[in-house]
């Protein structure tokens, strides 16, 4: 009989002597695992510190198999609060198991502590991070502020609308992170997943909103490029013959309006002439209008 209780390198010794106890495994059967731990019997407190003490002073593997036994109810107790995250109950169960192992190993009887209050943080510690790792493709919490936040902000919001500002600002306080991590947060937590394409089973309401519908990026199309590139020359070809067909001050006054920089005024220009700034603005738009009527007629042609 087999119990896989752990994976994790600097207790690979100790999952080896656990291994003989069963075949029973979280993801194997989970009802009947629970029923089988729950049966194993609880140590009394001068059971769990003579076994500590064997495991402390003589590395005695089986004093640790038997204080990592008499706990794994315990674990489970725990993984059921992070059922909320939608992961497998046995894969909580299986990451908490491995951070029970770590606590037995480090646990110091000499503390007069009991086991099952050191290893609290240790078995949370692994579920916190099987559930970051986990709960969505990109990882949700990178720093610290953003990890306390992450299993804090669920419960600390009241109702399903996004938090006013005051809720905020208490919330930060208690946690010692700044209101702008908790905003940055709330965010994240009402973010999903989405896949790029649309999944065949994804009902016709839902698949259009699929990403492939609407991020195309046509900008490196060769065709589209080509056919830019194409019309960027025809336009400045059919711009180039159309001023050349105005006379010269037209031509001279359209380059200092509009082509050159800095762009002349039309007083500046009216003292270049020696007019009036009216007719300069009138001479600019006879211009304008035989350049567009020159451009209609070769795109006729």
């Amino acid at each position: 009989m087999f119990l896989y209780l752990g994976k994790r390198g600097d207790i690979k010794h100790m999952s080896t002597s656990l291994q003989p106890v069963g075949h029973l495994s979280p993801g194997h059967d989970l009802n009947g695992y629970i029923q089988v731990v729950n049966s194993i019997p609880v140590l009394s407190a001068e059971e769990e510190r003579e076994l500590a003490f064997r495991l402390h002073e003589q590395s005695d593997l089986e004093a640790a198999r038997r204080l990592v036994m008499s706990h794994l109810r315990f674990v489970v107790h725990i993984a059921r609060s992070y059922s909320g995250y939608g992961l497998p109950q046995a894969d909580l169960i299986q990451e908490g198991n491995v951070g029970l192992m770590k606590a037995v190993k480090r646990f110091d009887p000499t503390q007069g502590v009991r086991l099952v209050s050191f290893a609290v943080h240790w078995i949370k510690a692994e579920i916190h991070e099987y559930v970051l790792r986990n709960w969505r493709i990109v990882k949700i919490a990178t720093t610290k502020a953003q990890r306390k936040l992450f299993f804090n902000l669920r419960s600390a919001k009241k109702r399903l609308a996004w938090l006013n500002n005051d809720e905020v600002d208490a919330i930060a306080k208690d946690l010692d992170v700044k209101p702008e991590v908790v905003r940055e947060m709330e965010g994240r937590l009402a973010a999903y997943d989405a896949g790029f394409d649309a999944s065949p089973s994804e009902e016709d309401e839902q698949g259009y909103q699929a990403p492939v519908h609407f991020l195309d990026d046509g900008r490196y199309d060769p065709a589209t490029q080509l056919e830019d590139s194409d019309w960027e020359e025809d336009s400045t070809r059919r711009l180039q013959m159309a001023l050349e067909a105005l006379d010269e001050r037209s031509r001279d006054i359209l380059q200092r309006r509009w082509l050159n920089e800095p762009k002349a005024t039309l007083h500046e220009l009216a003292d270049v002439y020696g007019v009036s700034a009216e007719r300069i603005r009138q001479l600019e738009k006879n211009a304008m209008k035989k350049i567009k009527a020159q451009i209609g007629d070769a795109l006729v042609a």
